[in-house]
């Protein structure tokens, strides 16, 4: 698959793991980790569809919850096989978001999909996608789906690094709307509140929170690099009380929806 190509590409060049850790990152981190503690309930079983190289999956067997993880890159997998530990009750499987069939229907308490939907480029995939989470979920579970954003790649790759002609040229902007156009080839397909809104009108569900994953905190990482900890511990503060804003969402890079299968 084409798609697939260029992913693994993409991936085996980067050190997504350590993204998280960086200051930036640790936004998009605790931000998405504090709304999936806020529905966790001892006991629950938990999917991560498109783990990547686990983090998120690690973090909650480490925690004693009983994990499956997918993901379709096989470099992943093999980070995520060298990060688990012994006590971890947790699997990993080769599969993709937008297939399932493996995984039984109404099985797990928390769905992840914290990765898929930035890579899926046509309506009927992104559909299927979350057709699969919200399958394999429990009646009254909890689906946690991410997204990348389009306004805020305009302003921080168009123009504050000086590319915004040049990717107009390139057709991935309409210049006099400044929607985005996405291909596999471009990794990452973006989106607006409105073009979510429109993929969940398909299903049953209820929407129990939209949030601002990262908020402000990409556009400015020189500046949180340079903070002193206890005024960055005050941008975390601020981030976390302002994040469901819906003023924030489009300035984030990532977004989070979550919501209950009914």
């Amino acid at each position: 698959m084409e798609a697939e190509k260029y992913l693994e590409k993409f991936y085996e060049t980067i050190d997504e793991n350590s993204r998280l850790d960086t200051r930036y990152g640790h936004i998009e981190f605790v931000t998405t980790m504090k709304y999936i503690e806020k529905h966790l309930k001892p006991g629950d079983k938990i999917i991560e569809i498109g783990a990547g190289t686990g983090r998120y999956s690690h973090t909650f067997a480490r925690m004693g919850f009983e994990v499956d993880a997918v993901e379709l890159l096989e470099h992943n997998i093999e980070i995520f096989k060298s990060n688990t530990a012994k006590e971890e009750k947790i699997t990993i499987r080769r599969g993709n978001a937008i297939d399932l069939s493996e995984y039984e229907s109404d099985t797990y308490d928390i769905t992840l999909l914290l990765g898929p939907m930035y890579h899926l480029f046509t309506e009927e995939e992104k559909i299927k996608a979350l057709s699969e989470a919200i399958r394999v979920t429990k009646k009254g579970g909890i689906i946690f789906a991410a997204y990348c954003m389009g306004d805020a790649a305009v302003l921080m790759y168009g123009f504050k690094r000086g590319k915004i002609k040049e990717i107009i040229e390139k057709c991935m902007i309409n210049a006099e709307t400044f929607e985005t156009f996405s291909g596999p080839w471009d990794i990452f397909e973006l989106h607006r509140k409105e073009d979510i809104d429109a993929l969940m009108k398909n299903f049953n569900t209820e929407r129990l929170h939209f949030l601002a994953t990262d908020g402000y905190a990409n556009h400015i990482r020189d500046v949180l690099d340079e903070m002193d900890d206890e005024t960055y511990e005050l941008f975390v503060k601020y981030h976390l009380a302002t994040c469901e804003r819906q003023d924030m969402f489009g300035y984030s890079n990532h977004t989070l929806d979550v919501f209950r299968k009914k």
